[in-house]
């Protein structure tokens, strides 16, 4: 029982990440100009370089590890051609929230993941992991924040917004209970469900997430993808997968 509430608060602590990345970002303004700016796309850099950590690192390797060829290919291209979909149904409603889908995209399955994990007895891996998903979701929480905040109508949608971030922060615990008690027993099914998000992600990090970090002759922004993918080596390394 002792273990099911650590699994349980460190995926919320984990999953609160997102709000804080959000508060951050309210954070109006700051100098000079050009700071704010540098600041700003080094920081969704930063955010994709975090998720195409986890998709290179976590999501691909392990969710292929236990599947066929065939199967793996079909989760990997059906996650693509779901948020391709998705994408297209948020340009027809004119609603930006591609940043939402990729966040929401590596924050469930990893939940998934981590309570396999307490499930199996790898609390070590399990905690640091917790560690990894909270340092991934704040950049990923702030960009969020900005994208959903830069379409709300003028004085409606951000204290809305920074609301539903915390509620969706609730949807972690609510996964890693499903990856304990459920899909632990299924494992194939926990690797459909990671290479499904990997496709996603890496889709939406093309779409959505590299296209908004360029930033005419100003060289950070790059930096912070590079900074971002380390942080997932870093992880990686630290839950003993690489080597």
């Amino acid at each position: 029982m002792l273990d099911i509430i650590i699994m349980v608060l460190v995926t919320l602590l984990a999953g609160l990440a997102m709000p804080a990345g959000a508060m951050l970002a309210r954070v109006e303004r700051i100098h000079p100009d050009w700071l704010e700016s540098e600041f700003r796309h080094s920081v969704v850099a930063f955010g994709g370089g975090a998720l195409l950590s986890a998709v290179a690192l976590v999501l691909v390797p392990e969710g292929s590890s236990r599947l066929e060829l065939s199967t793996a290919a079909q989760c990997f291209a059906g996650g693509g051609l779901a948020f391709m979909l998705l994408d297209v149904l948020l340009a027809y409603f004119k609603t930006r929230a591609g940043q939402l889908a990729a966040m929401l995209s590596d924050f469930i399955p990893e939940s998934i993941a981590l309570g396999a994990a307490f499930a199996y007895g790898n609390k070590t891996g399990a905690m640091l992991l917790a560690g990894l998903m909270a340092l991934q979701n704040l950049p990923e929480g702030f960009n969020a924040y900005r994208e959903l905040s830069e379409s709300a109508r003028p004085g409606n949608g951000r204290g809305t917004a920074l609301k539903s971030f915390v509620v969706m922060s609730l949807l972690g615990p609510l996964a890693a209970l499903a990856g304990h008690f459920w899909f632990s027993g299924n494992p194939p099914l926990v690797s459909g469900i990671m290479l499904f998000a990997a496709g996603g992600i890496l889709y939406s990090v093309f779409q959505d997430i590299a296209p908004q970090a360029v930033l005419e002759r100003h060289w950070a922004p790059p930096m912070g993808a590079v900074l971002g993918f380390l942080l997932g080596i870093m992880g990686h390394m630290l839950t003993g997968h690489g080597g």
